[in-house]
């Protein structure tokens, strides 16, 4: 499938906007700003800083979880884990032209994601991901041919445990996008591992 313009198939998530000054201009066409844990002035901050810095580079901004604060900087996409979905302002949120992302592990999460009409749905975690503590501890890529017969033309992001290497796998088995944490953050050289990535996912 074609996917939608704003979105492209390589997906980094970061927890902090030095990493988007640091690698954004190397060619990063979708990012997720993931800012957990501080001061709402701090999120706020760090939310407005990320649109600058993806302005600035032609790179469409997700940001995770603060709809609120997104709305209120101007952003026009967001990413809700399901938690954050039960709680979130859906009409609002629609009202303000949001673009919205769900994250999802069981069929009841897809039922209650397709629900809300997403633009996209992420599912994972594919392989074990030292990221954060979950109660799924891997889907397999098995599990992104399932979800992708179910969810049609709506874009599907694999998630958790990615790198280079596993990535082809993961577009074979029905993932039109690939989001990738802690393979770049973690690496001894993260500037390269982003051309890399690029190189896989825009053959």
């Amino acid at each position: 499938m074609s996917l939608p313009s704003r979105l492209d198939r390589f997906y980094p998530i970061f927890d902090h906007t030095d990493w988007l000054e640091r690698l954004l201009p190397l060619g990063i066409k979708l990012v997720q700003l993931r800012a957990k844990d501080l001061p709402e002035n701090e999120t706020r901050s760090q939310i407005r800083r990320a649109k600058q810095l993806c302005d600035d580079n032609g790179t469409q901004l997700i940001v995770n979880d603060y709809w609120e604060l997104a709305i209120d900087e101007g952003c026009d996409f967001i990413h809700l884990g399901q938690e954050d979905l039960e709680d979130a302002d859906l009409e609002t949120i629609r009202k303000h032209g949001l673009k919205l992302g769900v994250s999802t592990h069981d069929p009841d999460e897809l039922d209650r994601a397709l629900a809300v009409n997403p633009d996209y749905v992420a599912l994972g975690p594919i392989y074990p991901t030292i990221l954060k503590k979950m109660k799924w501890h891997q889907q397999g890529v098995e599990k992104l041919t399932e979800w992708k017969s179910q969810i049609g033309n709506v874009p599907l992001v694999g998630i958790g445990g990615m790198s280079v290497e596993r990535a082809p796998g993961v577009f074979a088995a029905g993932a039109d996008i690939v989001s990738v944490v802690t393979d770049i953050t973690l690496n001894d050289d993260p500037e390269k591992r982003v051309k890399e990535w690029i190189s896989v996912t825009r053959p």
